[in-house]
């Protein structure tokens, strides 16, 4: 009798719920914890189907289970699994089931453990959604650190490029100032020497070397002059205070005006030719520009070439372009040097005393893709140069 009251009072104080039921499924009976933990008084399950504990969606897996434990048993370790039950007010829980099977005075029972595991389930919610919380900051965090570093990528590189720039510019200035020294210490010699000799001649009246000198002066202000334009034209065209102005004109009458200009300035019995082919005349281009760049490239011809020589500019349009090519028979550019020859400053070792900056062609070039066209050379030592220019037409 005692024993009976103790095995009682072990089952109606357990934490876990117990719930017995017979082989057809019927609950026998039901301790008080399973009780609060499907909100239900005993007298309400006591007798019914176990089924009224269970979603739906279950009950066909309940009866296929209880088949299957009704056939073959259940051994001495029981069964354990995780299921889902249905309270009385419908809402669906998780909790870990242990199953025994029992013989009860011939009567065969099967008692099953339930263990909530709602508290388990909530605590892992709460961990998954923790887990998903970081995983997100970290995600934020990686990519603000991304940002940062692309962010300091491009200060770094914008940095080199400022530095590189101003490295350039320091090198440009040192060469500009070194130019500029000797390039303006030849034309003021002669200017200063033939200013002397003029008052000397003029004393004697000595007409003819007076006009020599004259023109040496005139010579020498010229040089100084080209020289301060292309300073001046580097320096617009460094800063990028040129702004292309696009004109609508006639190419043949435009090139020879300028041919008629630089004719006073050839060598003696140099002749400039011009010609033009095709039946398209009229073009839209930067006029200025354009004017800079033919006087470049012909003055050039002029200084480079001997007397009697011959210098031919060609123009032509095309259905697709507008050409211009300059030739001459002067003393060419070296083969190893030809890769610099757009750059600031730079002059070939066989132009020897030949007064120049080495701006001109940069200038040049730098005009002609103002205006979306591109310049092209072809040249041999001693046996000339042609330069070719080409704009798209539009």
């Amino acid at each position: 009798m005692e024993d009976h009251i103790l095995f009682n009072a072990i089952i109606e104080n357990a934490i876990d719920g117990i719930i017995t039921i017979d082989e057809h499924g019927v609950i026998e009976s039901i301790n008080p914890s399973a009780c609060n933990l499907f909100l239900y008084y005993p007298h309400e399950l006591i007798g019914k189907s176990i089924e009224l504990l269970m979603p739906v969606s279950y009950i066909e897996k309940y009866n296929s289970c209880l088949h299957s434990l009704l056939s073959s048993g259940i051994d001495s370790r029981g069964i354990n699994r995780d299921v889902l039950g249905k309270k009385k007010d419908g809402s669906i829980f998780s909790f870990r089931l242990g199953i025994s099977e029992i013989n009860f005075h011939g009567k065969r029972l099967f008692t099953g453990f339930v263990h909530d595991l709602s508290y388990r389930t909530e605590v892992e919610n709460k961990l998954l959604q923790y887990t998903q919380h970081l995983e997100e900051i970290v995600k934020d965090r990686t990519n603000s650190l991304n940002e940062t570093i692309e962010a300091l990528t491009e200060a770094k590189e914008e940095i080199s490029t400022t530095l590189e720039n101003e490295i350039k510019m320091s090198r440009l200035k040192s060469r500009l100032l070194s130019m500029a020294s000797h390039e303006f210490r030849t034309p003021l010699s002669t200017i200063q020497l033939s200013s002397s000799l003029i008052q000397h001649y003029a004393e004697k009246s000595e007409h003819n070397k007076i006009e020599n000198h004259v023109y040496k002066i005139k010579s020498a202000i010229g040089n100084l002059t080209t020289i301060l334009n292309d300073f001046l034209q580097l320096e617009k065209t460094e800063s990028d205070k040129i702004k292309v102005s696009y004109t609508y004109f006639e190419l043949d009458l435009f090139v020879n005006e300028i041919i008629e200009e630089l004719q006073l300035l050839a060598k003696k019995s140099q002749k400039i030719i011009s010609r033009h082919t095709g039946k398209f005349r009229l073009v839209t281009l930067d006029q200025n520009l354009l004017r800079n760049c033919i006087i470049n490239l012909v003055s050039n011809a002029i200084k480079y070439s001997g007397e009697e020589t011959n210098i031919e500019i060609h123009s032509s349009i095309t259905a697709k372009s507008i050409n211009i090519t300059v030739k001459d028979n002067g003393i060419g550019i070296p083969k190893e040097e030809q890769e610099h020859l757009f750059e600031a400053f730079f002059r070939a070792q066989n132009t020897g005393n030949i007064p120049g900056t080495g701006l001109g062609l940069h200038i040049v070039s730098r005009y002609v893709k103002l205006m979306a066209g591109s310049i092209s050379f072809k040249s041999k030592q001693n046996e000339g140069t042609i330069f070719s220019i080409k704009f798209p037409l539009s």
